[in-house]
């Protein structure tokens, strides 16, 4: 929502001020660079299941646009340098493959696209930009100058760390990726920086909380559901297993 102060003039001298509320548009709820960047810090320093390494964060709009880009160190160089890129390519993916009644995080995506699988070649599909991914200059990288701004992106990313983000009226407004530590542990602080940017108005999905939470039903190479995902710990999978109960998705009122 956009406000602005409207000036009205009379056929006097005398004039109204008043303040006119104009509905936004769908980017409008994506978080800032300085939104993300916060959350991004503060979930980075909880126990994830992971290395506990500093992260890359990105933001694209329904359109696959970069919105915002991130990371939690203090300097670019404090996280895999590959993970710019990837967490890109996963936001990009879990925009492209969520509905609106319908999300599927790039966790989700990990057996089906094994071969046998029922989606299998969807990874060789939506290939990355290379020329968007890699301009430079490399000093703006990850900040509110990133040169992926305003660009798409493309890509296909299949394990963990990509979610879709659904706004307060349930509308799919993007998606959010993460890159930079464990496959596992990027999906599980991807969950809590989209639950902590109140973008977790999830619809439906494939796990069995009806989400789009990682699921981990792979016994001895094959998942039951047909949506698992690979266990990178223990303590990791607690993580996510609970997660229905510490960071449940929201529900459209």
């Amino acid at each position: 929502m956009k406000c602005f102060k409207v000036i009205f003039y009379g056929l006097t001298a005398s004039f109204m001020l008043a303040v006119l509320c104009l509905p936004g548009t769908f980017a409008d709820d994506l978080p800032s660079h300085t939104e993300l960047r916060e959350a991004l810090k503060t979930v980075v320093k909880e126990n994830n299941g992971g290395f506990g390494f500093h992260m890359w964060a990105t933001v694209v709009d329904r359109d696959g646009a970069v919105k915002t880009v991130a990371f939690s160190g203090q300097d670019r160089g404090d996280q895999w340098p590959g993970s710019r890129v990837i967490s890109a390519q996963k936001a990009n993916t879990a925009n492209a493959f969520s509905l609106p009644a319908f999300a599927l995080s790039t966790a989700n995506l990990f057996s089906a696209v094994q071969p046998g699988g029922s989606l299998y070649g969807l990874q060789e599909s939506n290939p990355v930009f290379p020329q968007i991914a890699y301009q430079g200059p490399s000093e703006k990288y990850g900040t509110e100058k990133d040169p992926m701004i305003g660009h798409k992106i493309g890509g296909v990313n299949v394990f963990g760390g990509g979610l879709a983000l659904y706004n307060s009226e349930g509308k799919l407004i993007g998606a959010l990726g993460l890159s930079g530590d464990s496959s596992c542990a990027d999906h599980n602080i991807a969950w809590k920086i989209r639950h902590k940017l109140n973008l977790d108005y999830v619809p439906a999905g494939v796990s069995p909380s009806k989400d789009d939470n990682i699921v981990y039903d792979i016994i001895n190479g094959m998942s039951a559901s047909g949506w698992g995902h690979p266990q990178c710990t223990p303590e990791a999978t607690k993580i996510a297993q609970e997660f229905p109960k510490t960071h449940p998705v929201r529900k459209k009122k």
